[in-house]
C-alpha cells in the first residue's frame, strides 16, 4: 500500500477528513489511496490473511492500511454469517472472535468513514445472530457510554444493520442516549440512522419519535431525520424546531 503514495490525494483526504490542529480528524495520516484501491487489495489478501495479523493492520499510523485492516474483518464476518452457518457453533466463535478483536480495537477506526464501513456490517450484523459473548445490549452500551467519539458513533451507526432487518429497537435506544451529544459528526450519525429506521421500518415510528424528542435534538439531527419526508412536512417539522 505504501507504495501507492500519493502526495496530492493524500493532501486532499487530509482537507476532507479534517486533519488540521482543532479538527476532530487531527493527527490521522493519509497514503493517498482512494477507496476503491484499498478495495481491491482486501480482495486479493482476505481470504488467507490471518486474524491474528490484523492488529498490525489497525495499529497503522495510516488511515488506509486502518481501513483496509477493518474490511478484511468485514469480509471474513461476511462468510461467517451466510445463512447455512448462522447456527453453526464453530462459525459462532469465529464470528465472536472478529467482533472481540473490532471491539478491542474500535478506537483506531478513527474517522467517520472507518466507523461507517464497518460497524454495520460486523457489529450490527452480530446483533442480529447467536453469539456467546454475552449480553449484546450490555456490550453495546459499553460503546455508547465511552468517552470515545468514535466508539460512540460504532454504537449508532451499527444499527443500519438491524433497522435494515427490520428491528427498530437498536437504532431508537442509541438515537435517544446520543441525543444531546455535543458533536456535529454525531448529530449527523444520529439523524441519518433515524432516517434509515423510518424508511426500512416505519415512517409513523420516526414521526413518533420525532413528536417525543424533537426539542432534545439538533437541528442538523432534525434535518437528516426527516429527508425522505415530503416536502411540505418537512418544512412543517423544521419551522416547529
Amino acid at each position: 500500500m505504501e507504495t501507492l503514495y500519493n502526495q496530492e490525494q493524500r493532501e486532499a483526504l487530509m482537507r476532507f477528513f479534517k486533519t488540521a490542529p482543532g479538527e476532530y480528524g487531527y493527527g490521522d495520516d493519509f497514503l493517498g489511496l482512494k477507496v476503491p484501491q484499498t478495495r481491491e487489495i482486501v480482495k486479493m489478501v482476505s481470504t488467507d490473511f490471518p486474524l491474528m495479523e490484523i492488529p498490525e493492520l489497525l495499529m497503522s499510523r495510516w488511515h488506509e492500511v486502518r481501513l483496509c485492516g477493518l474490511l478484511i474483518m468485514v469480509e471474513k464476518f461476511g462468510k461467517l454469517a451466510v445463512k447455512r452457518l448462522e447456527q453453526d457453533d464453530e462459525a459462532i466463535q469465529k464470528r465472536d472472535e472478529i467482533v472481540a478483536m473490532y471491539l478491542k480495537y474500535a478506537g483506531q477506526a478513527n474517522n467517520w468513514d472507518l466507523v461507517d464501513l464497518s460497524a454495520p456490517k460486523i457489529l450490527g450484523h452480530w446483533l442480529l445472530l447467536p453469539t456467546r459473548l454475552g449480553d449484546k445490549q450490555e456490550i453495546l452500551d459499553r460503546q455508547a457510554y465511552s468517552s470515545n467519539l468514535w466508539r460512540q458513533r460504532i454504537s449508532i451507526v451499527c444499527t443500519w444493520k438491524t433497522s435494515q432487518q427490520g428491528d427498530p429497537s437498536w437504532c431508537l435506544r442509541y438515537a435517544e442516549i446520543h441525543l444531546r451529544h455535543p458533536h456535529d459528526l454525531m448529530h449527523k450519525a444520529v439523524g441519518w440512522m433515524l432516517r434509515e429506521m423510518g424508511k426500512r421500518v416505519s415512517m409513523d415510528l420516526l414521526r413518533e419519535f420525532l413528536h417525543e424528542h424533537m426539542h432534545e435534538m439538533s437541528r442538523t439531527t432534525l434535518r437528516y431525520a426527516i429527508e425522505k419526508m415530503p416536502a411540505d412536512e418537512r418544512l412543517l417539522w423544521l419551522s416547529t424546531k
